[in-house]
């Protein structure tokens, strides 16, 4: 068996390694793949406590460096950062190479796309020009088991969000997330999540008519673009293929509204996927204490040698 875990630890995890740590040795993930790896402090730290091997694709100089990072228990055979600061906007594309129980290797890519959802139709454009880079990178590995992983800031085609929860969690001053973040980086999430040009969204979750409508018309307005060109390259994704009806809403951890993190089998790899869920809790930590986004897990049964 070979198992998985997709985590955004959320702006570097300072002052959550243990409950962060805890949480992944929970899982008894032998890969995990780390999104807002900001702080390479905190990634060897985790890296310690759990007796596993690190790989950073860069080191943060700002909080804004989203940087992404991989743990394994299993023996890493390579590693290599993919630099494309002009398409990949949230820094880069790690792919690393570890040896599994049965001496195979298995490559994984950790990746953090963009959100920019203010943007509108200019973020799809944006995410959508990543994956298809991402699927050029990868190219090299087709024929061979590969999966990409990570916090891809969109729903799947044919899902809905939550939006009323949404809003409710990012306009709520007393989340637990926006104190984390104050404390963290000396400022508050609301003003980079939000516009002042759209703060007027917050009649909404207040409104149980708003909130229906608004729930269900986000068929239309989503942000889902980018994740099209991997199902259509063949990627399964292993959340949905284990859990056909189940939502599996990834993001905000406290409130869940929308499926964002994935773990993404190669049509290569797909074939050996036995279980994927998403952790809602491990070891008694609840996993909004942890990071503001739920693990994502896949296991995986051995190839054939």
């Amino acid at each position: 068996m070979t198992r998985i875990l997709s985590y955004n630890i959320q702006t570097g995890g300072m002052h959550r390694i243990d409950k962060l740590a805890t949480i992944i040795e929970a899982t008894r993930a032998d890969v995990i793949g780390l999104t807002e790896a900001t702080n390479p402090h905190v990634a060897e730290e985790l890296a310690k406590k759990l007796g596993m091997h690190l790989r950073l694709s860069g080191q943060a100089k700002h909080h804004k460096d989203w940087h992404v990072g991989l743990l394994s228990r299993l023996p890493i055979k390579d590693m290599q950062a993919h630099v494309r600061p002009d398409i990949l906007t949230k820094q880069h594309l790690l792919e690393v190479t570890i040896e599994e129980n049965n001496g195979d290797p298995l490559t994984a890519f950790v990746v953090h796309l963009t959100a920019d959802f203010y943007k509108g139709v200019e973020s799809n454009r944006i995410r959508r020009a990543e994956v298809q880079e991402i699927l050029n990178i990868m190219s090299v590995r087709r024929g061979t088991p590969h999966l990409l992983m990570g916090d891809f800031n969109a729903i799947a085609p044919g899902e809905g969000l939550k939006t009323s929860t949404l809003l409710s969690y990012v306009f709520d001053p007393e989340q637990e997330y926006l104190k984390q973040y104050t404390n963290a980086i000396g400022q508050t999430e609301l003003d980079i999540v939000t516009r002042s040009s759209i703060r007027i969204l917050k009649a909404i979750p207040g409104n149980t008519l708003l909130s229906a409508i608004t729930n269900s018309a986000s068929l239309l307005y989503a942000p889902r673009a980018g994740l099209e060109l991997l199902y259509k390259a063949g990627y399964v994704d292993c959340y949905r293929r284990v859990n056909p009806r189940t939502p599996g809403y990834t993001y905000p951890a406290s409130s869940p509204a929308g499926r964002i993190d994935f773990i993404f089998a190669s049509p290569e790899l797909a074939p050996r996927l036995e279980k994927s869920h998403v952790v809602v809790k491990a070891a008694g930590v609840p996993g909004h204490e942890a990071s503001d986004h739920l693990p994502v897990f896949a296991e995986f049964t051995s190839g054939e040698s």
